[in-house]
């Protein structure tokens, strides 16, 4: 696991777990060598980076082939064959979990015939989609890179090319995980957060370091999933009957009471700093526990790691079943919430599976 060097030695799917920069030129990026252009799958899911102006009606229309990416970016035709598979056309404020399943269903059918995969998606809600991607797609042994851009394809002063280059060329690195690759960072996509609406940076991965970063001396860090044989599990399934409940002062009762009547399958929290709430929660809580609805604390502090033994108030939490989201994202919390209800119906075993690091989301 991430949290200590010994137990990452023994994840034979992992290099050492001591954070080192490795350094490599460009020519070594790739995971197959020169003589045969490595296959990549696009799959077209919407968002800016996938958009061009119109230059006769000044609107902005979706790109519809493969034709019009190479058209804007030539040179990618000589280190990489694309396959171009438009899967839906959406902004990313549109995306459900009925499109993540599509998405992880589609790289399951594809999986043997790729050497990586990019998603290029939305960036407003590019953080669920990561995660939820890493909980379905688990025992990956290539990269599935999701990019996206504020700016369309043919915007000489837009980030999309890019994007959209560093993306590729990231589905073709040493890397065998989902990520989130806008400039020239590679990032964990189940720590990743979009932190700025900026073209510069976009997407920061919070508590966690970047996997990689295309230099002029490509560097690589240590900590992360490589490439090795492993047997893919696609399990794509997510109950989407949750909420994300953020507090604050004076939070109405006539909200906590709607959240009682809604009958929901689970709530994650964003409490205060290490996982504080105000008292008169209590006896709220304690309702959601009798109505078997797990409750899974996270904080609203950025950089913030959720523990329920600090404090008395929170060492009553912990014994009314309160679930620790640890130093996870609130994105990252939710979607795991929604597979993991999928995955068991049972109180503990759910919390088991919830508090486990299972692909490098949280330290435990």
């Amino acid at each position: 696991m991430l949290s200590s060097p010994e137990s990452a030695a023994a994840d034979e799917g992992r290099i050492e777990a001591r954070p080192k920069l490795l350094r490599m030129t460009h020519h070594t990026i790739c995971y197959h060598s020169s003589s045969m252009r490595p296959k990549v799958a696009l799959l077209y899911v919407g968002g800016s980076i996938g958009m061009i102006m119109n230059q006769k009606t000044g609107r902005i229309d979706p790109v519809e082939s493969l034709s019009e990416i190479h058209r804007f970016l030539p040179e990618l035709q000589k280190e990489v064959a694309l396959e171009f598979f438009p899967l839906a056309n959406v902004g990313s404020s549109d995306v459900t979990p009925a499109l993540w399943t599509e998405i992880a269903k589609t790289i399951e059918k594809l999986y043997d015939q790729f050497e990586g995969f990019v998603v290029v998606h939305g960036t407003n809600t590019m953080s669920y989609t990561a995660a939820a991607l890493s909980f379905a797609l688990q025992g990956l042994s290539k990269p599935v890179v999701l990019t996206g851009a504020l700016l369309p394809l043919n915007d000489l002063a837009g980030d999309a090319r890019q994007n959209l280059v560093y993306a590729i060329r990231a589905a073709l690195l040493d890397i065998a995980e989902v990520c989130i690759v806008l400039g020239p960072r590679v990032l964990r996509g189940s720590r990743a957060k979009k932190v700025h609406e900026s073209v510069h940076e976009t997407f920061k991965s919070t508590r966690y370091p970047p996997l990689a970063r295309f230099t002029r001396q490509f560097e690589m860090h240590s900590w992360h999933f490589v490439r090795r044989k492993r047997a893919l599990s696609c399990k794509p399934t997510f109950d989407a009957n949750v909420s994300l409940l953020t507090l604050h002062p004076g939070i109405p009762e006539g909200l906590l009471n709607a959240v009682l009547n809604a009958r929901l399958h689970g709530i994650v929290m964003r409490a205060y700093g290490p996982g504080m709430i105000p008292e008169f929660l209590i006896p709220w809580i304690q309702k959601l526990t009798e109505m078997n609805i797990p409750i899974v604390m996270t904080s609203q502090v950025l950089n913030s790691h959720v523990d329920l033994q600090k404090y008395q108030r929170q060492l009553l939490l912990e014994k009314l079943g309160i679930i620790s989201g640890k130093d996870m994202t609130y994105e990252c919390a939710l979607v795991k919430l929604m597979w993991a209800l999928t995955q068991s119906q049972n109180i503990e075993k759910l919390q088991e599976i919830m508090e486990k690091n299972l692909v490098g989301e949280l330290d435990e």
